[in-house]
């Protein structure tokens, strides 16, 4: 899943950044609304970090001209400790959620692991697949019962592909949504961590759940 950090202070934004990378999504930054504006149209996030006060254009005005312009990434709202107008006017504009600064790193996590769910119309944070369960909030992975060791990665690609069960995505959907704009891994690595998925989630297991549509892309099973 792919992030979007629209945030001036550069020290919060490093701490927000490693944090959402550490949970597996891919993050691009930027440090004013004239930086987050352009990245904006460049992408398409699954969920857009923005905070209200910043350089260059501020965050209500970009959200007012996003959702004018139709954007349907889910935007959390940073903002001021006690701003209630703020907080009103930006749910009002089409805001998704907002969260008062200072704030916990575990609390915009959540946060934003809900606005993800519900992007794809999941209520449950743990996806069932078959015998496979993915628990995308405590980021542990059982199948038939086993629990299964997966890197950040691996666990990010499972859960892509399980939010897109029964339908196929194709390796350009994969990377876009889950390598950020400074990676420079070849198109290639798509295949490779589709490799190390299959030896984790479907070796030793039946039926196989990681699917190979040629010339297409890559699928889990549907129910």
């Amino acid at each position: 899943m792919k992030i979007l950090l629209v945030e001036d202070h550069r020290l919060l934004a490093r701490a927000v950044k490693q944090g959402l990378e550490e949970e597996g999504f891919a993050v691009d930054t930027a440090a004013n609304g004239e930086e987050g504006d352009f990245k904006s149209r460049g992408a398409t996030y699954d969920v857009i970090i923005l905070d209200i006060m910043l350089p260059m254009e501020d965050g209500l005005s970009l959200l007012k001209k996003w959702r004018k312009a139709g954007m349907q990434s889910h935007i959390l709202l940073l903002t001021a400790m006690g701003s209630m107008e703020d907080k009103v006017r930006g749910l009002d504009l089409g805001a998704d959620d907002y969260l008062a600064k200072p704030f916990e790193l575990e609390e915009l996590l959540a946060r934003v692991r809900a606005l993800v769910r519900r992007g794809h119309h999941a209520k449950d944070p743990v996806i069932r697949v078959h015998d496979l369960e993915i628990d995308t909030g405590a980021h542990s992975v059982r199948r038939g019962g086993k629990e299964i060791y997966l890197t950040p990665r691996e666990f990010a690609l499972l859960r892509f592909l399980a939010y897109h069960r029964g339908k196929v995505v194709t390796r350009s959907m994969i990377w876009e949504h889950l390598y950020d704009e400074h990676d420079d891994n070849t198109s290639n690595v798509v295949d490779v961590y589709i490799r190390y998925l299959r030896n984790k989630i479907d070796k030793n297991f039946k039926p196989p759940l990681i699917l190979t549509r040629w010339g297409e892309g890559y699928m889990i099973k549907g129910d």
